[in-house]
């Protein structure tokens, strides 16, 4: 028990900088929520525009942009992907079946 007036340790100070195989596992979370979600406008607002073929001036900027962030979405989410991966198994030297044809030729 701590004394009074002094606060107990949070998990906050603790987890505040990860160096683990898990630093990447929240930023792809968010990096695929981002995705889903940007895709799902993306599909609602081309519905909209073939069914209910808006007629406003800004209609034809607004409904290609969520098209455009599930894009850039979906690149980001397979970069941070790939960092997670290649952070939960790096490669060593013992598992480089061709690290001697490597050297050989350089």
């Amino acid at each position: 028990m701590t004394p009074p007036g002094r606060s107990a340790p949070t998990c906050r100070a603790r987890n505040r900088h990860r160096t683990g195989p898990g630093r990447f596992a929240r930023a792809v979370q968010y990096a695929g929520r981002l995705l889903c979600w940007s895709l799902a406008t993306a599909m609602a607002s081309a519905a909209t525009d073939l069914l209910l073929a808006p007629h406003a001036r800004w209609w034809s900027y607004a409904w290609p942009a969520p098209w455009i962030l599930t894009c850039a979405s979906a690149l980001t989410w397979a970069v941070l992907r790939a960092c997670e991966k290649n952070a939960a198994h790096p490669v060593t030297d013992a598992e480089d079946p061709y690290q001697d044809e490597w050297e050989h030729a350089a």
